[in-house]
């Protein structure tokens, strides 16, 4: 990652930059290589969205990273750690990958609040893509408090009425408008006024 760890005993690692390569992460060698005139080290510092234009001759790639940007990844940087990630970022991720692959259908996906971290405009492009997987023949089950989500789902299963000790009860199980009429769904009541501004 160009860095490197200094063991402070006891005390948490302390990364510095590597004398070596200077944050480069190469040598000189690898960075004398380029692909339209950017080196490795130039591409890895690019976000996802800003090395489009790069790749507009690679048709594979180029598919990728309008699915990545689809997902609401298009800030993501190439060179970015893995385990920087949040749970929502790595299912998007997973999701873009599956879109990029034709599964055929007839595959179960299990998203635990995919839209978690997103601007709505991020969820409506979300939306659009999760719908793709439902229309290839998958199946979605999705644990989700994002209403507009919710309200596009074809069947609700709410559980409550509260958290913790005072939930872990079905207090609903039927499609989203007929989940907004039931007065001890929490889900409901948000359903309800959702309708009632539509």
């Amino acid at each position: 990652m160009g860095q490197v760890a200094v063991d402070m005993h006891f005390l948490s690692h302390l990364n510095v930059v590597c004398p070596d390569c200077h944050a480069k992460r190469f040598n000189q060698e690898d960075l004398e290589v380029t692909y339209q005139d950017h080196t490795i080290s130039d591409i890895l510092e690019l976000s996802i969205e800003e090395s489009l234009f790069m790749f507009t001759e690679q048709k594979k790639i180029t598919k990728l990273l309008k699915l990545l940007c689809e997902v609401g990844l298009g800030y993501l940087h190439w060179g970015q750690s893995v385990t920087t990630l949040s749970g929502g970022e790595g299912q998007r991720l997973k999701l873009a990958k599956e879109l990029s692959a034709s599964t055929g259908g007839h595959t179960l996906y299990l998203l635990d609040e995919p839209s978690a971290g997103l601007h709505p405009l991020d969820v409506q492009n979300l939306h659009l893509l999760l719908n793709k997987l439902v229309d290839a023949g998958n199946t979605l089950i999705m644990i989700e408090y994002n209403t507009d989500l919710i309200a596009a789902a074809d069947w609700v299963i709410d559980m409550g009425p509260g958290g913790g000790t005072s939930g872990g009860r079905l207090v609903a199980s039927d499609t989203p408008d007929d989940v907004a009429s039931v007065k001890e769904s929490f889900t409901g009541k948000f359903l309800f006024k959702k309708n009632s501004y539509n």
